[in-house]
């Protein structure tokens, strides 16, 4: 088995089951995104941290027939207990599927899976970097630093307008928002590089995060090389099976300490340091 690694970041979770799950809330955020709310039988939001992913069960309909478990972050713990959230991307056959779920019907999901952020309460500043599902995925990042009274920089990336979720990224939280878009330019890397670097200069955040995009992950760890002493972390987003750590199909290559060494997203991750990710591999 693959070891604990400097890459990571905090402490994968300790208790792992498989709940049946009913759907208590299931609804359209926009054209694309749908919301999720499902309760189980045990109190699943006190042991799921910031950052973690469930195994989710999508159904099989006349139309579709997922066959492997979709792996889904988590949008939110709570308000009751026994209740977790999810926001998704309705674009392959498993989240078609799970499209078509009925309100009082039920779901099976397996978790909590993943390590979480390294967050500190004594943080006083942090900058959020999201696009398109990733926002879901940082979504507890920014309830946790809002209960913390730490200040929030939000940059939320999107195709246009339409796409942005700001209220349900935000969810009520106070923020300094910046948004860009493909539709205008201002999502480009050469404009993003100006404004983070900016933003970094005049705020100097304790710790940057980001998800959702590969294009902006390599981006910041670039800019945070000008800027070693900012904790820099990425929740990976990676398509795998088994979701725990057995079937090696979610390995990517990461460079810890100038040992390049591939570890799994499922169990390592998928929390990791922005700026030991290898971008490109070449096999062979």
């Amino acid at each position: 088995m693959m070891s604990a690694s400097p890459c990571c970041g905090s402490e994968a979770a300790a208790t792992v089951a498989s709940y049946r799950c009913k759907v208590v809330e299931h609804h359209w955020v926009n054209p694309r995104y749908r919301y999720i709310r499902l309760e189980a039988d045990a109190p699943i939001a006190r042991i799921t941290r910031a950052g973690q992913f469930y195994q989710l069960k999508c159904p099989t309909t006349l139309e579709h027939e997922p066959f492997l478990l979709r792996p889904m972050s988590v949008y939110g713990a709570g308000p009751e207990d026994s209740q977790i959230e999810f926001l998704y991307n309705v674009t392959g056959v498993g989240t078609r599927a799970m499209a078509t779920l009925p309100e009082n019907g039920y779901m099976d999901i397996v978790g909590p899976l993943g390590n979480t952020f390294t967050f500190s309460p004594a943080y006083r500043r942090i900058l959020v970097v999201a696009r398109g599902v990733g926002l879901a995925t940082m979504a507890p990042l920014i309830k946790l630093a809002a209960k913390a009274s730490s200040d929030i920089t939000a940059v939320m990336s999107a195709r246009s307008q339409a796409d942005l979720m700001e209220k349900e990224f935000l969810r009520g939280a106070n923020a300094e928002v910046h948004s860009v878009f493909d539709a205008d330019g201002t999502s480009s890397v050469e404009a993003m590089d100006v404004l983070l670097r900016r933003l970094i200069d005049e705020q100097r955040p304790d710790a940057v995060y980001t998800c959702g995009s590969h294009r902006l992950l390599m981006l910041l760890q670039r800019v945070l090389g000008d800027y070693p002493q900012i904790v820099g972390e990425v929740a990976m987003e990676q398509r795998m099976a088994c979701g725990m750590g057995v079937c090696l199909s979610c390995v990517r290559l990461f460079d810890c300490d100038g040992d390049r060494t591939f570890l799994r997203v499922c169990r390592e991750g998928p929390v990791f340091s922005i700026r030991q990710v290898v971008g490109e591999v070449e096999f062979g």
